[in-house]
C-alpha cells in the first residue's frame, strides 16, 4: 500500500525517522526552512556577500529530505524572506535582497539542495567520502548561480567578482563538507545500530 508523499525516489535519513506522507513532508520541509533561515542569522559581516552558515544548511536539508523535498524546502525558505518574513542573514528580507547582489546565492540554494538530496538517495552521504564530496558539488551549485548574478547586479568584472563573492568563502566550504563528511555517516551508523539492537531484542 502506497503513502501519498512529496518526497521523490529513494528513502533518505529522515525516511528513517519519520513515516512518509503528506503532513510529515510539510513538517519537514517547514523545519528544513526554519533551520536555514537560524543558521542565516550565524554570520560574518563582508560586503558585497557575507558569509553565513546558510549553504550548510541548504545542503545539510537537501541531504536529509532528498531531492524533492529539499528543493521545496529551500523555495518556501526563498519565498519567506520575499514576503517580508527576516529570514535571511542579519534578519534581511524582501524582494531588495531576493533579487539583489546576493539573491543568486539563495536561488543557487534550491538547485544545490535538490542535488544534495538526489546524490543522499543515491546513498553518497553515507560515507564520508561521498558525503564530502556531495557538499562540494552542491557548493560549486550555489557558486554556479550566485556569481555570474552578483556580477550582473553589482557590474563586476571576472577578478573583481571572484575576489568578493568566491575566494573568501573557500576555506569555510571545505570546513563544512568536512563536517557534512563526519557528522552524516555517524548518524546512519548510529541508525544501523539502533536497527541491529532491536532485531537482537525481537529475536
Amino acid at each position: 500500500m502506497s503513502t501519498v508523499s512529496l518526497s521523490v525516489g529513494r528513502p533518505t535519513l529522515a525516511d528513517r525517522l519519520f513515516s512518509r506522507s503528506i503532513v510529515s513532508d510539510l513538517v519537514l520541509i517547514a523545519a528544513g526552512a526554519a533551520f536555514t533561515s537560524i543558521m542565516a542569522q550565524i554570520a560574518i559581516p563582508l560586503w558585497p556577500v557575507p558569509i553565513t552558515m546558510q549553504t550548510f544548511a541548504a545542503l545539510l536539508v537537501g541531504s536529509s529530505l532528498g531531492w524533492s523535498r529539499g528543493a521545496l524546502s529551500m523555495v518556501l525558505y526563498a519565498l519567506l524572506g520575499l514576503v517580508g518574513l527576516p529570514v535571511f542573514s542579519d534578519q534581511a528580507h524582501g524582494p531588495a535582497i531576493l533579487f539583489g547582489a546576493t539573491g543568486g546565492y539563495i536561488v543557487g540554494f534550491i538547485l544545490a539542495a535538490a542535488l544534495t538530496g538526489w546524490l543522499a538517495q543515491r546513498q553518497w552521504d553515507r560515507k564520508v567520502l561521498g558525503a564530502f564530496v556531495s557538499f562540494a558539488l552542491g557548493a560549486v551549485v550555489v557558486y554556479a548561480v550566485g556569481l555570474p548574478w552578483l556580477a550582473v547586479t553589482l557590474g563586476l568584472d571576472l577578478p573583481s567578482t571572484l575576489s568578493a563573492g568566491l575566494y573568501p568563502f573557500l576555506i569555510g566550504d571545505a570546513l563544512k563538507a568536512a563536517l557534512a563528511a563526519g557528522l552524516l555517516p555517524l548518524v546512519w551508523r548510529l541508525i544501523r545500530r539502533n536497527d541491529s539492537r532491536t532485531d537482537s531484542l525481537e529475536k
